[in-house]
């Protein structure tokens, strides 16, 4: 199959905020008594992805739709016997968010699933990903009468749909689908069909499992199957749509044939280690990218430490490899919460030590090569490198499991502006000269592409993977963005 072309036009913490966030995840049960309760364990599972705010919308024969909303923790809200009694049925779908379109600090109403009646019934939808053309759209619906009641692009889904004259819920989802740009992966639910869809692209992460005798999941990730024992089928494809009623599956394709460009950093940072990708766990492709890191970049040291917890599995495989032994010389503090009050600058300027500590032992005279996913500002490598050089390293030598993010991501992901981040503003050396380092190497973007599978690397005239933040080679024209400014990395 051809490369396609390019779809036309188309914090609470310091440490937290030097990262690069995925906007949600999503999550779908149907077939099972209580399903809004497996729902909940979903989302704990998935709470990686998002953890500003979560919803859970479920639908009985007797009782109808009913939602509930919340700010902070899937563990401090939908454990709660009093909330979970209000969402009886056999059916539910629920989503846990970090704001990327649409205000920062979100208000109620822009909690997802977003609920909507239609002529044949109500549907919910829950959607991750960004609209890239979600602008446009939106001031095309409100001229055409629409009244919106959140600033989430996802909300476009639900306009689109009713203005659709298609009979069928899954129809006007695809009639839907077909309007916008972007990436998405969809979860979506009627009285009685579980829904999910993903872009043309498959940009996005969605999988399905089976629970039970008729039961039937759709989740962002794997590991939300396993804490419900739900058995894996298999990935959702690229452009596919799946409806699922009464333990049968119907498969589509609404947007024709398509190639898949999934997002690489999914590998690298997004997904929890103890999921599956493409058959493949993420712990061992990260492992796989240190050991293709040691060959590339390689150092005279003593200890090869981790900036907890993403940086780990890279550096046991950098370990492995190099023969340098693997040492945990920073400990991160796993009980102080993302609302951590912080009420003087003595304790701002505190920084990552609230949140990291260096064991001064083991660190101590020693050559120490720090592994991290990735550089965004570069502040944080900054603090850490101040720490380990506090603790009495002799030298500090940085490894980065991601070549460098130079460009922003429009595709569900929290990214700062492109004068933001580090990579897009100096070169390798220079970051290096910033941070103050013995040295610094990043992995090649063809040692990624080795690492996650693709033994010739990668094929440039055609990616198999998306890999804007790090190529500037955007699969789908941000149109939104242009309009507004952004001006894409020209042609070579």
């Amino acid at each position: 199959m051809s490369c396609p072309a390019a779809q036309k036009t188309h914090y609470a913490h310091p440490f937290d905020d030097d990262k690069l966030k995925e906007e949600c995840g999503v999550f779908g049960v149907v077939g099972v008594t209580d399903a809004a309760n497996f729902v909940a364990l979903g989302l704990h599972a998935l709470q990686h992805r998002g953890q500003e705010a979560g919803g859970i919308v479920a639908h009985d024969a007797k009782k109808g739709f009913n939602s509930a909303h919340r700010f902070g923790y899937v563990r401090d809200n939908f454990t709660k016997s009093s909330l979970m009694e209000t969402l009886p049925g056999d059916i539910a779908i629920g989503h846990v968010r970090y704001s990327t379109a649409g205000s920062k600090g979100a208000v109620i109403r822009d909690i997802q699933p977003f609920f909507g009646e239609f002529s044949m019934g109500g549907a919910a939808v829950a959607h991750n990903g960004n609209l890239t053309n979600a602008d446009a759209l939106r001031r095309e619906l409100i001229e055409r009468g629409a009244i919106f009641q959140s600033s989430s692009d996802s909300e476009c889904i639900i306009h689109l749909m009713a203005r659709s004259i298609q009979r069928k819920h899954a129809d006007r989802i695809a009639d839907a689908l077909r309007r916008v740009e972007g990436a998405f992966s969809i979860v979506a639910m009627t009285r009685t069909k579980l829904i999910g869809v993903r872009d043309p692209l498959g940009v996005r992460p969605l999988v399905m499992g089976r629970i039970g005798d008729n039961g039937y999941v759709l989740s962002s990730e794997t590991c939300a199957l396993d804490i419900i024992g739900a058995e894996f089928v298999r990935e959702i494809d690229p452009g596919e749509m799946v409806v699922i009623q009464d333990g049968h599956i119907e498969s589509s394709r609404p947007f024709g044939p398509s190639t898949g460009r999934f997002c690489i950093f999914e590998h690298v940072y997004f997904s929890r280690p103890d999921s599956i990708i493409g058959g493949r766990s993420v712990y061992e492709t990260r492992r796989a990218i240190g050991v293709e890191l040691a060959r590339e970049a390689p150092v005279d040291a003593d200890l090869v430490c981790p900036v907890p917890d993403s940086g780990t599995p890279a550096a046991i495989g950098y370990s492995q490899e190099s023969g340098i032994p693997f040492a945990l010389g920073i400990t991160r503090n796993q009980y102080m919460g993302r609302t951590f009050i912080e009420p003087t600058e003595q304790i701002r300027n505190m920084g990552v030590r609230l949140k990291l500590n260096v064991n001064k032992s083991l660190i101590r005279g020693k050559r120490v090569i720090l592994v991290d996913d990735s550089v965004v500002r570069g502040t944080t490598s900054r603090k850490i490198k101040d720490m380990i050089l506090d603790a009495g390293a002799k030298e500090v030598h940085f490894r980065i499991a991601s070549p460098p993010t130079a460009w922003p991501c429009f595709y569900g992901v929290d990214t700062p502006n492109r004068d933001k981040l580090l990579a897009a503003r100096m070169t390798e050396e220079e970051m290096r000269e910033w941070i103050s380092v013995d040295s610094l190497k990043f992995i090649s973007l063809g040692g990624l592409y080795r690492a996650v599978g693709e033994a010739e690397g990668r094929n440039d005239a055609c990616p198999q993977y998306c890999d804007a933040c790090f190529s500037g080679e955007y699969p789908i024209t941000p149109s939104d963005q242009i309009e507004k400014g952004f001006e894409m990395k020209a042609a070579e």
